[in-house]
């Protein structure tokens, strides 16, 4: 086994790696065109009502009609999406898990299950464990997709404890998988909420990984809904901007 990253990072990353490596699948891979981890911030500066709020969007989100198409528009027509909630380095809760979307059912399902959970993560920022939490769970499942993604919230880039942010960035990277971010400015979401630091850049420097990776920011309700769900269709879809989802999903409907 291959361990990258420098000396001391290499010790961490090689720990990951190799609990990974003792977790197989129990049955043949079920192919999909992409392995998504709903990564979602329930830390202690995220309260009950916001914990709801932000598993609102995601349910209305996965139902939109254009992450449904942009689902129809990949090989197999069909994605694994599982949602997470993280607190401190003991708290990574899984609230809804691996789901196979392939349609409106499967995606209202999901949307419904989503919504009937209570919370179930608490703590201080453990950003590096939520990670890892993430990765474990896409190198665990018995799902192959054509593209892996974490999908990480929060309000916040600090990390207070378990794994370092960068070796379990550097674990996701040796196993191929991306890291995007949404960027959380918002305090109950109705008024932004400053930082004394640049979080989507924080984000940009310290979390996301991989080729195409990206951060979206979110300061408001309104902002937050359409950020998720801007995020979810480039996630889906592949693709860089939304002018491209367009020009594909058009071309697509013209060849039928």
């Amino acid at each position: 086994m291959k361990c990258p990253g420098r000396p001391l990072r290499a010790i961490g990353v090689c720990v990951v790696l190799a609990v990974l490596a003792s977790v197989s699948p129990s049955r043949a891979a079920e192919r999909v065109d992409l392995e998504l981890v709903l990564l979602a911030d329930a830390s202690g500066s995220i309260d009950d009502s916001e914990i709801f709020f932000q598993r609102q969007g995601y349910a209305e989100a996965i139902t939109d009609p254009d992450i449904l198409a942009a689902i129809g528009l990949g090989q197999d027509g069909k994605i694994a999406v599982t949602y997470v909630e993280w607190g401190d380095a003991t708290s990574q809760e899984v609230v809804v898990p691996w789901t196979i979307i392939d349609g409106e059912a499967s995606a209202a399902a999901f949307a419904k299950q989503l919504l009937e959970v209570p919370r179930l993560a608490f703590g201080r920022n453990a950003i590096g464990a939520a990670i890892a939490a993430g990765l474990a769970l896409i190198e665990g499942n018995d799902i192959e997709g054509d593209r892996k993604i974490i999908d990480f919230s929060g309000d916040s880039a600090n990390n207070w404890g378990g794994i370092p942010i960068e070796v379990a960035r550097q674990a996701a990277l040796a196993s191929d998988v991306s890291i995007n971010g949404l960027a959380i400015l918002c305090r109950v979401c109705a008024t932004g909420r400053p930082v004394s630091y640049d979080l989507e850049a924080a984000f940009e420097r310290e979390i996301i990984a991989g080729p195409a990776s990206f951060v979206v920011t979110a300061d408001g309700e309104e902002s937050f809904a359409s950020a998720v769900r801007r995020k979810l269709l480039l996630e889906v879809a592949g693709v860089p901007d939304e002018q491209t989802f367009r020009l594909r999903l058009a071309a697509a409907r013209g060849a039928n």
